[in-house]
């Protein structure tokens, strides 16, 4: 079931998410001070391709660093990144086979929120 629910994933929503997150994944890593927010944009592109059977957790190993980049994060592009996966996920809600879809953007929403110093594990 899982691979059913990916594919779909992949063609309607996935490929295209992940595709926004790795070109904002490149602009992050050209500015050299933002690199670990380009890390982190493409540990999300990487998630937004196959997010069915993986979830995220929190590093253990995760510091101040990390809190710090984070509240950057969350005021620069969090926020929005979140709005975006809610609104689409809602939509994709109103129709019986986007309900599984849908709950997957929602699923997305803490990491886009806050990226730095979450690990994505399969579950």
């Amino acid at each position: 079931m899982r691979l059913i629910l990916n594919v779909i994933w992949l063609v309607l929503a996935g490929f295209w998410m992940a595709l926004g997150y790795l070109f904002a994944g490149v602009i992050c890593c050209v500015l050299i001070v933002t690199i670990p927010f380009g890390i982190a944009s493409f540990r999300i592109a990487n998630y937004a391709l196959w997010p069915f059977g993986r979830t995220v957790v929190d590093r253990r190993e995760a510091g101040v660093g990390s809190f710090v980049g984070n509240v950057i994060w969350f005021l620069v592009a969090g926020l929005w990144l979140s709005i975006g996966h809610l609104i689409t996920g809602a939509l994709q809600c109103l129709t019986i086979i986007g309900i599984p879809l849908g709950l997957a953007n929602f699923k997305m929403i803490p990491i886009s929120l806050m990226p730095l110093g979450k690990e994505i594990v399969d579950s």
